[in-house]
């Protein structure tokens, strides 16, 4: 039997431990199959939901900035795709090539899920790319009404209001005047990322109970979450998200709801320092 073969596209992708999390798990469930990343031109991705309807090409993780690009290659989203328009994993099934969003569980499973009284909690959400539209439609799965959105791009806030409108939308100069007002505050853009640009002010305005939450992983710790740590605010990075989504994920595609252990937990970390 030929060895099956799962691609994560996306740009820039040097960050990404998608490969090492997935081959860990296809290594220890004994299943004959590799996990690549492949950096795509947006005029590539016709060509790569093709090889998913001819097999070449056994499942797909999405990232950014093309949660959005496949929808119109794909037969049909569901689930929590449909609802946050935004695809993050791919499979065929039945002949059809489905598109479907682990990011929303992801972010519940790893954080949201702990939340204390959510329904009367403030969130804010900075950046309206690619997984925006997956973590507001968590805070809204997880009961949180008041939900805001910040953009350095205003025009890209109202296009998510379009789909969501109970969003409350800043402007991006007013956000460290603004933090103060939110308990729940979760980076959403690529600022932090490793080698690449932070945010240009600190985070003095938060509240002493808030929480901070990072979407990126890699660095495990940015600047913000240490500088955050030193004023003992709470924050987590975004490396749990990443497992769970990526267990999902694994699950869409080999029905194996494979073990988060200490051997894997050990590698992603090791692979961050």
């Amino acid at each position: 039997m030929s060895k099956k073969r799962f691609i994560i596209i996306g740009t820039p992708l040097s960050h990404s431990l998608s490969p090492v999390l997935h081959n860990y798990w296809f290594k220890k469930h004994k299943i004959n199959a590799e996990y690549f990343s492949e950096e795509i031109k947006e005029s590539q991705i016709k060509d790569i939901i093709k090889k998913i309807q001819n097999d070449d090409i056994q499942g797909l993780n999405v990232t950014l900035p093309y949660k959005k690009k496949v929808i119109p290659y794909l037969n049909k989203i569901i689930n929590d795709a449909k609802d946050s328009n935004s695809v993050n994993t791919i499979y065929k099934e039945d002949n059809v090539v489905i598109g479907e969003n682990t990011d929303v569980f992801g972010l519940q499973a790893a954080y949201l899920k702990e939340i204390s009284d959510a329904k009367n909690k403030s969130s804010l959400i900075i950046g309206a790319g690619g997984v925006s539209p997956s973590i507001i439609f968590a805070l809204q799965k997880t009961k949180v009404k008041n939900i805001s959105i910040v953009n350095r791009t205003y025009e890209k806030s109202l296009f998510l209001k379009k789909k969501f409108n109970f969003l409350n939308i800043l402007k991006w100069t007013s956000l460290p005047e603004e933090l103060k007002n939110f308990d729940i505050i979760i980076n959403a853009t690529s600022l932090g990322l490793k080698n690449g640009d932070n945010f240009d002010f600190d985070f003095t305005g938060l509240k002493e109970q808030s929480i901070y939450i990072d979407t990126i992983y890699n660095p495990i710790e940015t600047k913000t979450i240490s500088f955050l740590k030193e004023k003992n605010i709470k924050t987590f990075n975004g490396l749990n998200m990443f497992i769970y989504q990526g267990q999902k994920s694994f699950y869409l595609w080999n029905k194996i709801n494979p073990e988060i252990d200490l051997g894997l937990i050990d590698l992603l970390t090791s692979e961050l320092k």
